[in-house]
């Protein structure tokens, strides 16, 4: 039985879920299913080509969604006119939940028959759990990524499959610090802080300045001290020029060689986000940091009952990974912090080993989520074919 499979992605981690259970399905099933939908590179690599571009609905915060309304309704309008013209047997939206959860229900409206699949859900259990309502009203399934996300989707009639974070499950056999030491001709020896400032136009905006003074502030301390900041795809010109006028060299580094950097790294400072299981992945110590504008901050705070931000620190439940947030997301908060785990080395490795024990928490070893994803996928479509 052949199908035909609608995959929307609005965000770049979204862009790699959705491709890489796409290559699942298309190693399953050969000719016998076809894919069409919105997304990035990683989907045109597979040959689905987006209607427009997704970088414009990388959208943080209330204030800038409220700005980015009209532009969010008619990339909504776009979406369910694809799929409209298309008929997919399913349609598989992944995260986004403010373009995601508009567009689910633009497409029940003119394609009532395909069945709808949420790929990620909202974090109802530190925010807002009005959402698992919402979403079983306008979703047939749901692809969780942790098991405490399951009860909560279920109590509100939403079948859940819990697939787990394919952040868990990166390869990283083939990523070689030294050798990155080597090609960026940083010596073995050398402290190298890597900076992840985010994949979001705004993270850069808003992270980007914050990091070059943290940097300043720890080659003060530090003369030696190596930089090397990660330019994420959907960002890479917007922080190449940003790193470009810092007053001391930074290694520039691509999507390709971020793994490697990763393990080549002391520390890794980052934008909070998915980034920060895969840093734990490379066996190295980390600082996370966040903002968004104020206004939304202060709005969306009293609605967040969870008390970290960082995937590791709530599975740990504790904060094991220093996480500084909004109004203490500064350089002279950073600083400190930073500094202790360049020059700690022991401090540095507890925390390297206390990461890696909370992955096995989370799941690590586990199946390939793509492949549970692909599993879920086919028996919601055999069932409703049936």
């Amino acid at each position: 039985m052949a199908y035909k499979i609608m995959l929307v992605a609005a965000e770049a981690s979204g862009d790699v879920l959705a491709a890489n259970l796409a290559s699942v399905l298309k190693s399953r099933l050969g000719d016998d299913v076809s894919f069409v939908g919105v997304g990035g590179p990683r989907m045109a690599e597979l040959g689905i080509e987006s209607p427009f571009d997704i970088s414009e609905l990388s959208i943080l915060g209330i204030v800038e969604g409220i700005r980015a309304y009209s532009l969010v309704k008619q990339r909504v309008a776009d979406t369910a006119d694809l799929a409209l013209r298309e008929k997919p047997d399913a349609v598989i939206l992944v995260d986004s939940w403010g373009f995601t959860i508009r567009t689910a229900r633009a497409i029940r409206k003119v394609l009532p028959q395909a069945a709808l699949i949420k790929y990620v859900g909202p974090q109802v259990w530190a925010s807002r759990p009005g959402r698992a309502k919402v979403l079983a009203k306008a979703v047939d399934h749901l692809l969780a990524l942790y098991p405490m996300d399951a009860p909560w989707f279920e109590r509100a009639g939403l079948p859940t499959t819990v697939v787990g974070s394919s952040a868990l499950h990166i390869d990283m056999s083939n990523a070689d610090g030294d050798l990155f030491r080597t090609q960026q001709g940083i010596a073995p020896d050398a402290p190298l802080l890597l900076v992840m400032p985010g994949s979001r136009p705004k993270e850069i905006e808003r992270m980007t300045p914050v990091y070059e003074q943290t940097a300043r502030n720890l080659k003060a301390e530090i003369p030696d001290l190596q930089v090397a900041v990660v330019a994420a795809g959907t960002v890479a010109a917007d922080v190449t020029g940003r790193v470009a006028s810092w007053p001391f060299r930074a290694h520039l580094v691509g999507e390709a060689d971020k793994y490697a950097a990763m393990k080549a790294a002391n520390v890794v400072l980052a934008t909070s986000g998915t980034v920060s299981t895969e840093i734990a992945v490379a066996g190295t110590p980390m600082v996370i940091a966040y903002k968004i504008d104020n206004f939304s901050y202060r709005l969306m705070k009293p609605l967040v009952t969870a008390k970290f931000f960082t995937m590791l620190n709530l599975a740990a439940d504790e904060e094991v990974v220093r996480e500084f947030i909004q109004f203490d997301a500064t350089a002279e908060k950073i600083t400190p912090e930073v500094l202790r785990l360049l020059t700690d080395k022991q401090a540095a490795r507890a925390q390297a080993r206390r990461q890696t024990e909370i992955l096995e928490i989370m799941g690590r070893g586990g199946p390939n989520p793509s492949e549970l994803a692909a599993d879920a996928v086919l028996k919601v479509l055999k069932n409703r074919k049936a």
